[in-house]
């Protein structure tokens, strides 16, 4: 990592919601993160690109997540927009991270005592006149996260899961009610997403989320189980089946006491389910559950 990123800071955060994290620089922040160029002009798009995309890793191995990151808590609200809607992979992948940081902060200030009640919505569900309302851009950014969900890329999808993790970071009741929509909803790369998301040992001290976590994982396996058999071959419901295949163990190792008993009855609830006992063994054999099996 580059060294003027020496750690974050805790930012003060509208009541309801937990603290935000934000980057805390050792000088300046290199040229193509700060807003402006020399001068005062705002620095265009076309610069921020090519400081991005000079900087992916890609093509390679392993993109630079520490960059994607670090842009992702820096970078103006519409330049996030504007790259999670481009055609390069990496800079989609900055842009749909960033976008968890908008949902948070969206999110945390249309909860938080201050803000203003939401005005009518308007004719056919349109948005009144003005600047729109915190509650109204949360619900465009879950839109837009929604969609990059099913990118056909890997790294825009997983981009999806750290943006919902971004928001479980400062707004953990809203990470719970998406992890808990987005695991029933009809698509499997959709499911994925709400576990890979919500699935993050970080989040899961919290009680509350933990249990969240744990119903996101049955509610997907269930869904999966339930497809038709000429549908589990499919690309999608292989990433999800895939996902499910290590989500558990962090769920259950999280919340054990809960956990146990709903993984291991997975296999009697879905007798002769070649993906359930799939998903069941995969878990068995993460160090993270491996030890609580053991131990019952």
């Amino acid at each position: 990592m580059a060294s003027w990123l020496v750690g974050v800071r805790r930012s003060a955060s509208p009541a309801g919601c937990a603290s935000t994290a934000r980057l805390r620089w050792s000088g300046d922040p290199p040229t193509g993160l700060r807003p402006r160029a020399r001068g005062g002009r705002p620095r265009g798009p076309d610069a921020v690109r090519a400081f991005l995309s000079d900087r992916s890793g890609l093509p390679g191995p392993r993109g630079n997540l520490e960059l994607a990151e670090a842009w992702a808590d820096a970078g103006p609200e519409a330049m996030v927009r504007v790259l999670a809607d481009d055609a390069d992979e990496f800079l989609r992948f900055c842009g749909v991270v960033g976008l968890g940081r908008l949902l948070a902060e969206a999110s945390c200030a249309s909860r938080s005592g201050g803000a203003a009640p939401e005005p009518p919505r308007g004719a056919a569900g349109t948005e009144p006149e003005g600047s729109p309302h915190p509650a109204a851009v949360a619900r465009e950014l879950t839109a837009m996260l929604r969609g990059r969900a099913t990118d056909a890329s890997w790294r825009v999808r997983e981009a999806v899961a750290m943006a919902l993790q971004r928001v479980g970071d400062s707004a953990p009741a809203v990470l719970r009610s998406l992890a808990t929509e987005w695991a029933a909803d009809p698509h499997p790369l959709v499911q994925r997403a709400a576990v890979a998301g919500i699935c993050e040992p970080r989040l899961l001290g919290d009680e509350t989320t933990a249990a969240a976590a744990l119903d996101a994982c049955a509610t997907a396996t269930d869904r999966l189980a339930r497809r038709p058999t000429s549908e589990r071959r499919g690309a999608d419901v292989r990433v999800l089946r895939q996902g499910l295949g290590y989500c558990w163990s962090v769920a259950v190792a999280a919340a054990p006491i809960p956990g146990l008993p709903r993984f291991l009855g997975l296999t009697d609830a879905y007798p002769g389910d070649s993906d359930v006992a799939w998903i069941a063994r995969e878990n068995a054999k993460k160090k993270r559950l491996s030890a609580l099996l053991v131990a019952t």
